[in-house]
């Protein structure tokens, strides 16, 4: 079988968790290898994302790595079983990979939570703000390429609307007050964020600035629970760009944060009170 030149974010994550599972096991990849009677370098593809794998041979691993999380492995035997190529496909070699990958995550997600600090949160956006979004983001980015961003991110919320998942969303008071494209186009955002709040599909929370509750991350993250806790998945947007994270000491403790906020942010209710009065003040600078 042909080795994967560019594995996917989930062809990767299989790769990790055998790896963790001949870890636990104390097992080197040439001992493993002897167990199963194969070249320890196919226990390297395997474990990269680049070298495929059947259900069988997982099963078989996690024999010999006397790994007994059966829930787990099901769930990896699902993912090893999936077939065929998402709607983001469509999309490769005109965006970077990171972006593929951020739509692949949420397609598999059993449920979303996201917490703003910075910008209101990709999948809550309208089209004006984030083409505003990806113009301050990316000044020198010529236009062509930025109406494909803009377009790739609708295509992304209107899939997580359809998939009908659980999603919470904790914005900072910050990221709403923050103004790209301009008061009216905040404002129409901030309507927006109202609308998905009344809609009964998106849970939207609030923390404002004098709510004592700053969890310590200055960054936007996304957290993706997946079909058993181990498959959980933290992305984070940064300078640098899209970061994924998925060790559980990571997991565990964005586990906590996200906790922490919706045991202290405002109320649905409350948090739509505060999103319109900011909208009203928005439209008190163009009105």
């Amino acid at each position: 079988m042909a080795l994967r030149p560019n594995p996917t974010l989930r062809q990767r994550r299989i790769g990790t968790e055998l790896r963790r599972m001949r870890e636990q096991a104390g097992l080197g990849g040439s001992q493993l290898a002897r167990e199963l009677g194969i070249q320890p370098a196919q226990i390297t593809q395997t474990e990269s994302g680049k070298g495929g794998i059947s259900v069988e041979r997982l099963r078989t691993i996690a024999a010999a790595c006397m790994f007994d999380n059966q829930p787990l492995i099901d769930a990896l035997a699902d993912m090893v079983s999936e077939r065929g190529k998402g709607w983001w496909e469509e999309y490769r070699g005109a965006l970077s990979t990171d972006y593929l990958e951020i739509a692949e995550l949420e397609a598999n997600a059993c449920s979303i939570s996201t917490w703003a600090t910075t910008y209101l949160p990709g999948l809550q956006q309208t089209e004006a703000y984030a083409a505003a979004v990806f113009s301050r983001f990316a000044p020198f980015t010529p236009s062509h390429d930025l109406e494909i961003r803009t377009a790739f991110r609708m295509r992304r919320k209107e899939a997580v609307r359809q998939s009908g998942i659980p999603y919470v969303s904790v914005i900072h008071e910050a990221a709403l007050r923050m103004q790209f494209g301009g008061p009216r186009i905040l404002a129409d955002q901030l309507d927006h964020l109202i609308d998905d709040s009344l809609s009964g599909r998106i849970s939207v929370r609030v923390v404002p600035f004098d709510l004592d509750t700053f969890p310590g991350c200055g960054e936007n993250i996304m957290f993706v629970e997946g079909p058993v806790p181990e498959l959980a998945t933290l992305q984070m947007d940064t300078v640098a760009g899209c970061m994924f994270f998925d060790a559980q000491t990571s997991l565990i403790r964005h586990r906590s944060v996200f906790e922490h906020l919706n045991s202290t942010a405002l109320s649905e209710a409350e948090s739509r009170e505060f999103i319109r009065s900011i909208g009203d003040e928005m439209r008190g600078k163009y009105a």
